[in-house]
């Protein structure tokens, strides 16, 4: 029993947030919530979860609404570096298996996301909330090379996204800090298969309190979040889906200077290389060939990991909460916006 009693001293008095983002168990400390205070003493908790919910009720805690479902839209731009190239391509009268290109250089490529996200949650422990996301909207991603022609392509598709994470953290008064991660699987209509996201984030916040509704408050935090894809990415599409209306206005001047460069510059092994690559789509593109199917992996990272981020929660009731959350330092561009309903089961 002493055991298990000190395990609940250390719970309620490190570990007793909601997450960074969101409500957070916390003792009210301004005389002003005296009363308050000592109505949660009052309050016989049946719930399941969270565990501990009674014991940390009767110390004079406020925790969240174990159970809710948040609604997130997000927007996100970040750059890609693309590493280890293969390309192949089928027309009526040829059919290239895909092929490594060592020689091809890329110049800025950008991945831009629009996503509706669902978020079941409940709150295991004061301190360890576990969640799911279910996702759907669209993505564009522009791809440019630079060498040995200059081609830029764009694609739009759809993107399914399905993952779940948890989040825990602890605070001091209103001062509170969280540590949240999670993995998602992102289906684009395109590929062959679903790309793996690994998102990690840090925040530390303040929360100010109304002083005559302490169930009210307003919070703002500052923090970083890192990104990590699945690299291997293997997808075909036509070539009409994958260049713009520019690229075949320009289909003179690229093959113009594929031939210069294959007649001039390249080297023997980078002609054997391209007579099964980047030659058949030049050709596909001269002939306006736009039902030709290009073929291609690659490997993708992040262009930086990290990125910072600043936030900020209206937490309206115990019921009703409103975010949003802005990705503004580092190369990797956000933006998030959420209302979350929470209740009791």
């Amino acid at each position: 029993m002493m055991i298990r009693h000190n395990l609940l001293i250390i719970v309620v008095a490190a570990l007793f947030m909601q997450q960074a983002h969101a409500q957070y168990a916390t003792k009210k400390i301004k005389e002003i919530h005296d009363a308050y205070t000592d109505s949660l003493k009052q309050v016989k908790y049946d719930n399941v979860f969270p565990i501990f919910g009674q014991k940390i009720y009767q110390k004079g805690f406020d925790i969240p609404y174990p159970t809710g479902i948040m609604v997130n839209y997000v927007y996100a731009k970040q750059g890609l570096i693309i590493e280890n190239m293969r390309l192949g391509l089928k027309t009526g009268s040829v059919d290239l298996p895909l092929t490594g290109v060592d020689f091809i250089e890329f110049g800025n490529n950008y991945s831009t996301a629009r996503t509706v996200l669902v978020r079941p949650d409940v709150w295991v422990l004061p301190f360890l909330n576990v969640y799911g996301l279910f996702g759907r909207g669209t993505s564009t991603t522009e791809v440019n090379l630079k060498f040995p022609i200059e081609l830029k392509s764009v694609v739009d598709q759809g993107i399914s996204s399905n993952g779940f994470g948890a989040t825990a953290g602890g605070g001091v008064g209103p001062v509170w800090l969280a540590l949240d991660w999670n993995i998602t699987w992102s289906k684009p209509e395109l590929l062959d298969k679903s790309v793996e996201v690994n998102t990690f984030g840090a925040r530390i916040g303040h929360t100010f309190v109304n002083s005559s509704k302490p169930y009210r408050n307003i919070g703002l935090w500052v923090g970083a979040m890192s990104v990590s894809l699945g690299s291997d990415t293997v997808g075909e599409l036509t070539l009409k889906d994958a260049l713009p209306p520019e690229t075949w206005e320009r289909a003179d001047e690229i093959v113009a200077t594929y031939d210069d460069w294959y007649n001039h510059t390249a080297t023997i092994a980078q002609k054997k290389i391209a007579d099964q690559t980047i030659g058949p789509l030049v050709d596909a593109i001269g002939a306006a060939d736009g039902s030709a199917v290009i073929r291609y992996g690659l490997d993708k990272r992040t262009k930086e990991k990290w990125n910072g981020l600043i936030g900020a929660q209206y937490q309206w009731n115990k019921n009703w909460i409103f975010r949003a959350e802005g990705g503004v330092i580092g190369d990797r561009k956000s933006l998030l916006i959420s209302a979350n309903w929470r209740f009791l089961l």
